[in-house]
């Protein structure tokens, strides 16, 4: 069986190891990939965002099956135009990747269906914006409406940085057309949690939850990056908690996506906040997070094409999903200066990393050595029966990668091993 994955980054390379444990799998194209995935794919240079490329590319090699991770083709209609060309895809069709593509659709429709969500207001002109601003408490958080490689959410302890948040999206466009429109948000305080679902558009079923790391420096300070590393599960998420989430947030919005005539087949990302008045939502993505992926997946014991077949076909509700009781950690090597202005081109060095699990991002091959290409480098993931046991493990394993520049966070997983004492 040929599958074809479109992305290039550490996600991807942690979907395509799950992917190559089904037996009946023969090869496994990437689109375009990354240097680092050579052992496990084989790398095809069309853009991930190069929809009537990748469709002749699979009709050319009889593809059986392909797996769409990226926001950006997602939102671009790529599941739509390979399903058009007879290629059987897991990932949500455009009309229902507006969740993640338009903030304002995702806020318009939790507030049309009652789905708890901090409160808001929108804005297509940044005078309106900043008038608004002047009357309002703070924090608050400020959104670009469209995609952002996960740079376009900034929170704003006082009015100036707001105020300057407001004018880089919509005067300076830092984030081109997708800062037209930017979302105020009042700054929603508690735990984060992100959960991951498979979902067919009438079943549901969760994957293990997990704790995200957004902000560039120790101690959640610096800038939000697309992820400094993560750990699963989550401690501060109860079963209590996952309960009320499958009643309040989870099923009522697989639900308004269908009756709005969009339904969601694919992954399903939840960015949760729990709050003193209950969990609400931060944020929906249309796709597998990253770097949750790269730990989620690594605890995931049922036949992951199994459970995208079932997502496609409609069939989830007799199709196990089931994750071991481990605790995975990942951690983010990044090039230095990300996620703002970063150097690349410099050799990337991996060895002694025990048993951890690397999976390569913006990394290029240069004959037989790896080069710096990208913000985030690799990831390095490790489970172990204890988190502080993956913790350590995985920070070893770290100790034996090196490349000119590189830094990583130290502290992931620090709060969830502080909330389990």
């Amino acid at each position: 069986m040929k599958l074809m994955v479109i992305g290039s980054g550490g996600r991807e390379h942690a979907l395509i190891r799950k992917l190559r444990e089904n037996p009946a799998v023969t090869r496994i194209y990437a689109l375009p990939g990354n240097g680092g995935m050579a052992p496990d794919a084989e790398c095809v240079p069309i853009s991930a965002e190069d929809l009537d490329g990748a469709a002749a590319f699979a009709l050319r090699e009889r593809v059986d099956f392909a797996v769409v991770a990226p926001d950006g083709p997602l939102c671009l209609g790529m599941v739509d135009r390979l399903e058009e060309s007879g290629i059987p895809s897991f990932g949500p069709r455009k009309n229902a990747a507006v969740i993640e593509g338009s903030k304002l659709f995702a806020k318009e429709l939790m507030r049309k269906y009652g789905i708890p969500t901090a409160e808001y207001r929108s804005f297509d002109r940044h005078e309106e914006a900043l008038e608004y601003l002047r009357g309002v408490s703070f924090p608050r958080v400020v959104k670009a409406d469209g995609l952002a490689l996960g740079k376009g959410v900034r929170v704003c302890q006082t009015r100036e940085e707001a105020e300057q948040a407001v004018r880089a999206m919509m005067e300076e466009r830092i984030f081109g057309d997708s800062g037209n429109t930017v979302v105020v948000e009042e700054c929603l305080a508690g735990p984060e949690v992100s959960v991951l679902c498979f979902t067919d558009g009438e079943t549901l079923k969760p994957m293990v939850s997990a704790m995200d790391h957004k902000r560039a420096l120790d101690g959640d300070l610096g800038l939000n990056t697309g992820g400094m590393g993560v750990v699963a599960p989550n401690p501060f998420y109860t079963p209590e908690i996952a309960g009320e989430c499958m009643r309040t947030i989870f099923l009522p919005t697989v639900r308004a996506m269908k009756a709005e005539g969009r339904t969601f087949k694919g992954c399903l990302y939840f960015g949760l906040m729990l709050t003193a008045d209950g969990p609400k939502v931060i944020e929906y993505n249309c796709r597998f997070g990253d770097p949750e992926a790269q730990a989620v997946l690594k605890l995931l014991e049922s036949d992951l094409l199994d459970i995208m077949v079932a997502v496609r076909e409609g069939t989830l509700a007799r199709t196990p999903v089931e994750f071991s009781r481990e605790h995975a950690c990942c951690v983010i090597a990044a090039s230095g200066g990300y996620p703002e202005a970063y150097e690349t081109g410099f050799p990337v060095a991996v060895q002694n990393t025990g048993g951890a699990f690397i999976d390569y991002a913006g990394v290029k091959r240069g004959g037989d050595a790896l080069y710096t290409a990208g913000g985030r480098v690799l990831s390095v993931t490790a489970t172990a029966p204890t988190l502080p046991e993956a913790a350590g493990a995985a920070y070893q394993a770290m100790d034996g990668v090196h490349f000119e520049g590189m830094r990583f966070r130290r502290d992931i997983g620090k709060r969830a091993m502080e909330e389990r004492v």
